[in-house]
């Protein structure tokens, strides 16, 4: 795998680790292959056994989690001293249909498709092995380098508890990833040192009451009313109990309540999710989001139960990570091809391993260049230009080797 130029972007002497064009094509359809088999959550049995086979082909021996899905698998030997490298994959799907009728590679499982673009993360982690492990071979990677393929991002609070039990995270220094960005042209990657991502937990709420006819809803407890100020006065009372700054937002999902038009109903369920661009604020959201329910709740005589689930922080991204990402994009691509990004407010489950050790997160540019329809993370027609693919492998392979160089 030879460099395709002399020198590089920035016109020093080329990083090795560009694709040959085999590998490409390989990777499309490795690609291709985990799209039409989407797996959830602590599901990823045939994902799982893809990727081992594939690293094993390589001579490469990869460690499934003990959870059962997920692997660990470093590309040379972990010398006791210097900490590693970690490049970190998701692996897991999404519980909605396949809307793209005419793609020859939509999912062929009812109700599950990567709409989030984990087969791509998971893709260019993989890719970056193959190659890396080439360059080891040929004696061109100076230090060792961990691939981790994590289960289960999408289910709170996340597979990457099972990653770092499973000693994901044992003798590693510094930890990246790449999470596609359909608002990203393909070919660029998007950067921010701080947060990039949001706080996300789940919120599960029962109200119940002794119900009643809707002739005299003053006899009993108008449950619906109390379910639908709940789910209007909540969101408010949060936003006024929270400094502004840190966007703590509650976001109802679904409500259900009653059967007839003229019963009141003797139990209603909420549920929604609670986001935060700020640690600090999202340590102290439990207390205030379960204060402002029972506060509603108890003026309309309904009594609450809440399960308020801890999802993830926010990812928070080292500076000195985002440089290294930033010094390899530039390296490959030049300067051009990195642009600032915002912090937004979705949750991933990567930061977990960032409170651990530091690392950072780049966008992926996966938008056709000159494409302005607009396919959404989590929606159902969801899909990429897959040259994203190559641009996502010689950018973590040249963070691997700039990283060696420090």
């Amino acid at each position: 795998m030879s460099p395709e130029s002399e020198v590089d972007h920035t016109g020093e002497a080329a990083l090795p680790g560009t694709l040959p064009e085999a590998l490409r094509a390989e990777l499309i359809e490795f690609r291709r292959d985990l799209h039409m088999h989407p797996e959830l959550g602590h599901q990823e049995f045939r994902t799982t056994a893809a990727i081992k086979a594939r690293l094993e082909k390589a001579g490469l021996q990869p460690r499934v989690l003990a959870s059962g899905t997920g692997i660990i698998c470093d590309i040379g030997e972990w010398d006791g001293e210097r900490p590693m490298l970690a490049l970190r994959a998701d692996i897991d799907a999404l519980p909605i249909p396949d809307m793209k009728t005419e793609c020859p590679y939509r999912s062929t499982v009812p109700d599950r498709a990567h709409a989030c673009g984990h087969d791509v993360h998971t893709t260019v982690v993989l890719g970056t092995g193959l190659v890396l492990a080439d360059l080891l071979r040929r004696g061109e990677l100076p230090r060792p380098v961990r691939l981790v393929f994590q289960p289960a991002e999408e289910v709170l609070p996340g597979g990457a508890a099972d990653a770092v039990a499973c000693g994901a995270l044992d003798g590693v220094g510094r930890m990246l990833a790449v999470h596609c960005d359909p608002k990203v042209d393909a070919g660029k990657v998007g950067l921010r040192r701080g947060p990039i991502t949001s706080a996300c937990d789940r919120l599960e709420i029962a109200l119940d009451g002794p119900g009643g006819h809707t002739a005299r809803p003053h006899l009993t407890t108008d449950l619906v009313t109390a379910a639908a100020r709940v789910v209007t006065d909540v969101p408010a009372l949060v936003a006024r109990r929270a400094d502004a700054r840190s966007g703590l937002s509650v976001t109802w999902g679904r409500i259900e309540s009653g059967h007839a038009p003229n019963v009141i109903p003797q139990h209603a369920e909420l549920s929604g999710t609670v986001r935060c661009l700020d640690l600090d604020t999202w340590r102290q959201a439990p207390d205030l989001v379960v204060a402002a329910i029972d506060e509603v709740a108890n003026l309309h005589r309904a009594k609450s139960e809440i399960n308020y689930v801890r999802g993830v922080p926010p990812v928070v991204n080292d500076q000195a990570a985002v440089e290294l990402l930033r010094d390899a994009m530039t390296a490959r691509r030049g300067a051009e091809s990195v642009e600032s990004t915002e912090q937004s407010l979705g949750g991933e489950d990567f930061s977990w391993y960032l409170e651990h050790v530091p690392g950072a997160m780049a966008r992926l540019g996966v938008r056709h260049p000159g494409d302005r329809i607009g396919r959404d993370l989590h929606q159902g027609d969801f899909d990429v230009d897959e040259s994203a693919i190559t641009v996502g492998v010689e950018l973590f392979t040249a963070a691997a080797l700039l990283d060696a160089a420090e």
